[in-house]
């Protein structure tokens, strides 16, 4: 009998350590883009198992298209930038801004063959820019303030042409475009390929830095709140290892990311003008979004308010957990 109840414990035991271990490694789904800024997040895969959760990844080409996946049901996390999540929220989709992960990313680039030192210089130029994204709605900003009409067909002061991220860089070089608006590290290729320099650093709107944004499905946010605390501990001790530990970041952005494809000025350049972060604000989030509705970007019929869905709890709590200001 004692033998009976001894192998009956003993199975029991056994399958609640099997259920146990498959709780804690509860998949997440994350939707990344493929930048230099976003290699903290990318990482947090490489430490997920010691997290206690596994993370499946998957890369968009631009952060509409992530959150076309988070729409559909496909996601539960998504590291994209601030207006694609702001347009997804407006449009009714059940999602939380939990945190920033990166900031600034961005220069206006001219063609190496021209005068072009200020944004004035550029009237009568094609400007190209990847529609939707901040860069768009820093290219609008920069424009408006400094007294520039601007339109995607002839007849204003700027021509805008909408290109993809790579093919920004490609047009600039075949000088089909006479500047861009160019995120990183594809700016920054740009200028140490000798065929684009810095006009500026879009950073003078109100704006300013832009801060790239992690955002958390509301049913994963709620239903599964362990695994999302376990998710967010995991974010912030990989931001934290691509602080600390320059040379890990850079081997792994060039190497596992971008497959040698980007040289370690490039790499230094990029970081240098998109520091990695963890925090955001609602303020922050309020001034985008208010200004994606001044120029357009976006098409939102009702702008979401930024305090009603920027939560910021997991995050605290992760920081205090290990012990990060």
């Amino acid at each position: 009998m004692f033998r009976k109840i001894l192998v009956s414990a003993l199975m029991l035991a056994g399958i609640t350590s099997v259920a146990l271990q498959a709780q804690a490694q509860e998949a997440v789904r994350l939707g990344n883009l493929k930048f230099a800024h976003y290699g903290a997040v990318s990482y947090i895969k490489e430490i997920a198992p010691k997290c206690g959760i596994k993370v499946d990844e998957r890369v968009f080409p631009k952060g509409l298209d992530a959150m076309q996946a988070v729409i559909a049901g496909e996601l539960d996390v998504a590291a994209v930038s601030s207006e694609a999540v702001i347009s997804a929220r407006a449009s009714g989709t059940p999602i939380y801004l939990v945190a920033g992960f990166a900031k600034g990313g961005v220069r206006l680039v001219g063609r190496s063959d021209l005068p072009l030192k200020t944004v004035k210089d550029l009237k009568g130029k094609k400007v190209g820019v990847t529609r939707g994204g901040i860069q768009d709605i820093l290219l609008a900003a920069e424009l408006s303030q400094n007294g520039l009409t601007y339109s995607d067909q002839p007849g204003k002061d700027v021509q805008i042409i909408y290109l993809g991220f790579p093919d920004l860089n490609q047009a600039l070089m075949g000088k089909n475009i006479d500047a861009m608006m160019q995120s990183e590290p594809y700016s920054s290729q740009a200028l140490s390929k000798g065929f684009g320099k810095e006009i500026i650093k879009p950073y003078d709107t109100a704006i300013g830095e832009p801060v790239r944004t992690m955002v958390m499905t509301e049913k994963f946010y709620k239903e599964h709140r362990p695994t999302a605390e376990k998710f967010m501990r995991c974010f912030v001790e990989s931001t934290k290892t691509f602080i600390d530990n320059k040379a890990l970041a850079e081997k792994y952005v060039r190497e596992n990311m971008f497959k040698g494809q980007v040289n370690h000025e490039d790499f230094i350049n990029a970081i240098e003008n998109s520091p990695y972060t963890y925090d955001i604000t609602a303020e922050h989030v309020q001034i985008t979004t208010d200004l994606m509705q001044k120029y357009g970007v976006g098409k939102m019929a009702k702008p979401p308010i930024a305090k009603d869905w920027v939560k910021t709890d997991l995050l605290e709590q992760a920081k205090k957990t290990l012990n990060i200001q």
